[in-house]
């Protein structure tokens, strides 16, 4: 009879995207896993002390999966470059509703009681200053715009997660746009969303 194979964290990690992706995080658990797996349990407590430490790497994990999904998307879709976050994250929520509600809902790693706390996750902060550039506003304001834009689009990603809202990406991307040419037209009234 030849050896079982060696179960590894990357098999456990897909695994659990997998589950998640099907029907949510809340019904992963040490079982299902080694259902899919068809093996025991304890080849995931062999390679994780417990579920929680299993949770922990597995939202690094997931969260790689979302920037690949971003990469792609701005590889295959001709928008404007301050459109890709917001539009993609919009997307994301529709194609991906269990891992958006993980990442985004549920374990969103965000406590703001005022504006600037957005700023203190280092990527939102990255996010700003490219948008900065793309756009043409001095970063304090861009900020407060990118802040803004994001609040909405959470807002709508939220929505079309929970099959509240369903839109076209078109209609998506005419929102967006809109509501981006109000915010920026404050700080610069000559903004083209042709640009």
């Amino acid at each position: 009879m030849p050896p079982k194979a060696k179960i590894t964290k990357e098999m456990i990690l897909n695994t659990v995207l997998e589950l998640t992706r099907e029907t949510g995080f809340e019904t992963v658990n040490a079982r299902s896993i080694a259902g899919k797996l068809q093996c025991s349990t304890r080849p995931i407590f062999t390679c994780y002390e417990n579920m929680e430490a299993l949770k922990k790497e597995f939202l690094a994990f997931a969260y790689e999966y979302y920037e690949q999904y971003v990469s792609n998307y701005r590889k295959s879709e001709n928008i404007r470059p301050y459109l890709i976050l917001p539009l993609s994250y919009i997307e994301f929520s529709g194609e991906e509703p269990h891992l958006f509600k993980l990442l985004f809902i549920n374990d969103m790693d965000l406590e703001m009681t005022e504006a600037k706390d957005f700023y203190k996750e280092a990527d939102n902060e990255k996010k700003a200053q490219l948008f900065s550039e793309t756009v043409g506003i001095g970063l304090d304001k861009a900020k407060v715009i990118f802040l803004d834009l994001f609040l909405y689009t959470h807002g709508v990603a939220v929505l079309t997660a929970t099959k509240k809202l369903a839109l076209d990406r078109k209609n998506a991307e005419k929102m967006l746009k809109n509501v981006l040419s109000a915010f920026i037209r404050q700080e610069k009234p000559e903004w083209d969303l042709s640009i």
